[in-house]
Formats: structure tokens, C-alpha cells, sequence
């Protein structure tokens, strides 16, 4: 690590060698747990069909070939920054670069915001009230506050706290799963309806969200410098959190298929596990599933804090993006921390969760495209990296973000109008701020 890098990982609050690779674990499997099971079940069978269950596998392909060119870079260069490491030494410090780095943390905060949604929605279901309930915000609030709280009291007590919870989570939705499956005779089956199969365009828009799902592992790279032994354990760590996840979801999925038709499944989706409890283990079931996904969207949310603010606290120590203080004493990180949690509660409060999950998409898959073209371009040879590994992520993110475009464009198409202005914005305003648009790696201008 350079004297720069050091004072800007100082400035940003990290601390070497704070989080084992258990504890990076579960940070990265908290957060796509707490967001990839919970909130995104029900939306991934409404746009896939019966055969949702396969969209997760669909999901982890495509995943997979994207964690090829994070482990690498990780390996070679782990850093606090993570993300906006790669972009910088892709492009240079120029505005594609932070803003590329911008969209990842601000698609990390609509994840914050999805996550506190789907807790506001679990909590209230024993007690009948709808999703569309003006409560829904005000529980996701209240959970984005108690996120605050924990991680201002240091990175040690996050991951205590994350390995704690994802060990809960993980065996009771597993327990979960089984059961469900169990008390269906082990039907793997995908859940059927009076309705036809979506047509194959639904299929491939459901993998962006199954994409999503698995976006948590930009967890592990975005605290790389704060994991033991990183130049090994960041790659370790996420490639155990994605197959870790792939067997948790495919089971949940087809325990929840087994349990409801899709249709049951579509008019639940904002709930759909606790709704396949019901059937399958009566109301002990309904309150069980409850209590997990209180505690994966709260250790999900958690960690997903964590993460997002030391990577705006790093891109403000490189002078990627402006800052300001707004009368707050203390470091760089703990600043962030606030304009985190504050971003996070307003999406939040605005918008449901189908359309932050879209939202998400956009933003994840269109700064993930930029990351692989710049390796691609500048970086291949440095990291070892294999041409046709980079070319087919890329392939793959653009197949899948234009289906899931085109969909979303006919059914919702504020949300595409909305997500395309604000990238331009984004973009535009890193233009101005930073006068180029790429840069060499002391600061020169390119072109």
C-alpha cells in the first residue's frame, strides 16, 4: 500500500486487518441474503414464471463471470476503495471513473433502502397491514437508524455482530427450506398456475434482479484492505459468500414454490416466504419465518452500511467527489455514515420496493459494464486476466439490462426515465467537478 494510500485509508476510518475471513463471509452473504430472499423472491417469480428457481442459477452464471474480474483486481490490489480503486486505475481519477464509482455506491444504498422496505413489510404482516402502509417507511427508518448506530461504534463490533446474525439467519432459512421441501415430499417442482410460462424475455429480466440478489459480494471488495490477509482471503471470500447463497436460494425457492401456486406467489411477492410458511407449518411457521427475515434485513442492511460509506469516505480522500462537513466534527468516514443513512431513508420513504429494485438494477449493471471494458481495455495483462472471461460478462450485462430495460420501459417507465436521467446527471456533474473525463494515474489530463 503507497504513503497515499495509507493517509487516504486513515482519512476514511479503516482499520487493517480488522475483519477475518469468516467475518468478511458474513458480510457478504448478509447483505444478499437480506435483500436476495426477502425482497426479491416474489419479483423474480412475477417476471420469470414457473420456473423462477432457475433465474437464481441464471443469477450466479452471470455473477460468477463478474466476480472473475473483482477477485482479480482484489488480489492484485485490495484496497479500502475497492470499486473505486478499479475505476481509477482503469481510467485514471477523471469523471468515468468516479462516476462509475458513484453509481456503485448509490446503487449500495438503494439495497440499504430495498432491505429497510422488505423489514417494514415482514414486521407488519401478523399484524394485517399491507405493504402500501405509511408504517412500512417508518420501520425502515427506524432500522436504517439502528444501522447507523452499530457501525458508529467501529468495525469490530460490525463484524461480530454480521457473523452472529448471518450464522442465525443462514441455518434458520436453510431449516426453513428443508422443512417447507419436506412437507411437500421433496417435490421439486416449479410452482404452477392457471396462467401460461412467461415468454423467455421475462426468463432473462428476472436475472437482473437475481443479479441483485448477488451484488452483495462488491461488499468484500469494497472493504478489502480491512480483511486478514486480503491479497488471499478477498477472492476466498467471495467466491465461498456466491456458492454459499446459490444453495440457499435455489432451496428457498423451490420450498417456496412447493408451497404456493405463482399466482400466490406474484400477489405476495413483497412477502412471499412468510406466505409459504402459512400452508406448510401453520402460524409457529408464519412467526419463525417472521423472526428470520427481521434478522437477515437487519444484519443485510448492517453491512451494507458499512461498506457504502467507507467507499464514499475513499472517493472523497481521492478528491473523486465533493464534500462537505455541514458543521460535523470528526473524520472523513463518519460523515459519510450520515449522508448513507440519511439517502437511504429518503428512498426509503418514497419509493416501493419493485421500483428501487429496478433502480438497483440500472444503476449495479451499468457501472459493472464499465469496470469490465476498463480491464479489459488497460489492465488485462497486469492482472493475468483471460479475454474472453471479461468479454462474456460484458456480453452477458448487456443482454440482460437491455431485456430487463425493454420490460420495465412498457410497464413502469418512469422508474427507466427516471434511472437513465439520473446516470446522465451523475456523469455530467462528475464532468464539471472534475473538468476531464479520464486521467492518467498522476493526475494528467488523456484527451
Amino acid at each position: 500500500m503507497t504513503h497515499g494510500t495509507q493517509n487516504r485509508a486513515a482519512n476514511s476510518g479503516y482499520q487493517k486487518n480488522s475483519i477475518t475471513l469468516i467475518g468478511a463471509v458474513s458480510m457478504g452473504t448478509g447483505v444478499m441474503i437480506g435483500a436476495g430472499i426477502f425482497a426479491l423472491t416474489g419479483q423474480i417469480a412475477e417476471l420469470a414464471g414457473p420456473w423462477f428457481p432457475l433465474s437464481f442459477v441464471a443469477g450466479a452464471i452471470v455473477t460468477a463471470f463478474s466476480a472473475y474480474t473483482y477477485v482479480k483486481m482484489s488480489n492484485a490490489y485490495p484496497s479500502a476503495g475497492g470499486i473505486a480503486m478499479i475505476l481509477q486505475k482503469a481510467y485514471g481519477p477523471g469523471a468515468i471513473a468516479a462516476a462509475a464509482s458513484l453509481l456503485m455506491a448509490l446503487s449500495m444504498v438503494i439495497n440499504e433502502s430495498l432491505v429497510a422496505r422488505t423489514f417494514g413489510t415482514y414486521v407488519l404482516r401478523p399484524f394485517g397491514v399491507g405493504e402500501d402502509s405509511a408504517l412500512v417507511p417508518v420501520l425502515a427508518v427506524a432500522l436504517i437508524v439502528f444501522a447507523y448506530l452499530v457501525n458508529a461504534s467501529g468495525a469490530r463490533s460490525v463484524g461480530l455482530f454480521s457473523l452472529v446474525m448471518a450464522a442465525i439467519k443462514i441455518g434458520g432459512i436453510a431449516l426453513f427450506g428443508i422443512a417447507a421441501l419436506w412437507a411437500a415430499g421433496f417435490a421439486f417442482v416449479p410452482a404452477r398456475s392457471g396462467a401460461e410460462a412467461q415468454p423467455i424475455a421475462g426468463f432473462v429480466a428476472s436475472i437482473a434482479l437475481s443479479i441483485l440478489a448477488f451484488k452483495g459480494f462488491t461488499t468484500i471488495t469494497n472493504s478489502g484492505a480491512e480483511i486478514v490477509d486480503p491479497h488471499r482471503n478477498v477472492g476466498r471470500t467471495i467466491m465461498i459468500s456466491i456458492a454459499i447463497c446459490v444453495v440457499i436460494y435455489l432451496l428457498v425457492a423451490f420450498a417456496v414454490g412447493a408451497s404456493l401456486s405463482l399466482d400466490e406467489i406474484v400477489a405476495a411477492k413483497d412477502y412471499a416466504l412468510a406466505e409459504a410458511a402459512a400452508p406448510a407449518f401453520g402460524s409457529a411457521g408464519f412467526y419463525f419465518t417472521i423472526a428470520l427475515a427481521v434478522v437477515a434485513t437487519g444484519s443485510g442492511l448492517l453491512a451494507s452500511v458499512f461498506a457504502v460509506s467507507r467507499m464514499l469516505a475513499m472517493l472523497t480522500s481521492m478528491k473523486m467527489i465533493p464534500h462537505s462537513h455541514f458543521g460535523m466534527s470528526g473524520p472523513i468516514r463518519d460523515h459519510t455514515l450520515v449522508y448513507t443513512v440519511v439517502l437511504a431513508s429518503v428512498l426509503a420513504v418514497f419509493f416501493d420496493l419493485t421500483r428501487i429494485a429496478a433502480l438497483g438494477v440500472f444503476f449495479y449493471l451499468v457501472m459493472d459494464i464499465l469496470i469490465h471494458w476498463g480491464v479489459l481495455r488497460g489492465l488485462r495483462q497486469e492482472i493475468g486476466a483471460r479475454n474472453w472471461i471479461l468479454i462474456t460478462a460484458i456480453t452477458l450485462d448487456i443482454v440482460v439490462l437491455a431485456v430487463f430495460g425493454a420490460l420495465r420501459l412498457r410497464s413502469d417507465p418512469l422508474i427507466v426515465v427516471t434511472a437513465v436521467l439520473a446516470i446522465v446527471v451523475v456523469f455530467v456533474l462528475e464532468r464539471l467537478y472534475l473538468k476531464r473525463w479520464t486521467g492518467m494515474a498522476d493526475g494528467k489530463q488523456e484527451a
